[in-house]
């Protein structure tokens, strides 16, 4: 199967820039407070300011995907159970090429699980505490009891997030090994190789993205020194 390259297809920007950023950021950051809760001790406050900034994020993707550009509006790639299941049963077959610009039917329904499994993650993180010296913002709004409940919950959907980032890992292993799709490229230069006659994809503005994402760092400053 020839890849669009080698047919002959053009470039167009498929993933802008806040998205990109987004994205990586949230890598680094996983990382990081993952590496930091396993320290434990003193780097428990930089993985609380690391909780904070992976929440601002994930609240700027939520914009984002209202008002963002084409490729990264939920409306352009959240699809109903038929249309995924066609798409599941489609991506098994030998010579499956995926047609869709940015995220395909079951890769929309990634996004929106990661999203949740992050917001998840970052808002019981809020509640929680350690039994030892590091508590979150919010602990004092809620009980001994439930904040261990909450904490508990913390604990227990890291693993779920840990498991979407695997199979999320593996999906883009699968369509560089199986499919001969490149994804990770994409997201690093935000140019993606389509058949010549694809229309441009509508970009929004990055000034827009930067408005949207001071307005969400805010709201979750306001959360951690204020309630």
């Amino acid at each position: 199967m020839k890849t669009q390259t080698e047919l002959g297809g053009k470039k167009i920007r498929v993933w802008d820039l806040p998205t990109r950023v987004f994205h990586w950021s949230i890598v680094v950051l996983f990382i990081f407070s993952w590496v930091s809760a396993e320290i434990g001790g003193t780097a428990m406050q930089y993985h609380l300011w690391s909780g904070y900034a992976i929440l601002s994020l994930v609240i700027f993707r939520v914009l984002w995907g209202v008002v963002g550009s084409e490729t990264t509006r939920f409306a352009h790639f959240v699809r109903g159970p038929r249309t995924v299941m066609a798409h599941a049963r489609a991506f098994f077959k030998a010579g499956y090429q995926s047609t869709a610009l940015g995220h395909n039917a079951l890769g929309g329904w990634s996004v929106l699980a990661m999203l949740f499994a992050l917001a998840l993650q970052t808002t019981t993180g809020l509640f929680a505490n350690d039994d030892l010296t590091t508590e979150g913002p919010l602990y004092h709004l809620v009980s001994k009891a439930t904040s261990d409940l909450i904490s508990e919950i913390h604990s227990s959907a890291f693993y779920v997030l840990l498991a979407l980032v695997v199979m999320h890992i593996s999906a883009i292993v699968f369509y560089r090994v199986v499919h001969r799709e490149n994804l990770l490229t994409p997201m690093l230069t935000g140019d993606k190789v389509v058949p010549q006659g694809t229309p441009a994809l509508r970009q929004a503005s990055v000034w827009l993205a930067l408005v949207l994402a001071l307005a969400a760092g805010g709201v979750v400053y306001w959360i951690v020194t204020k309630l």
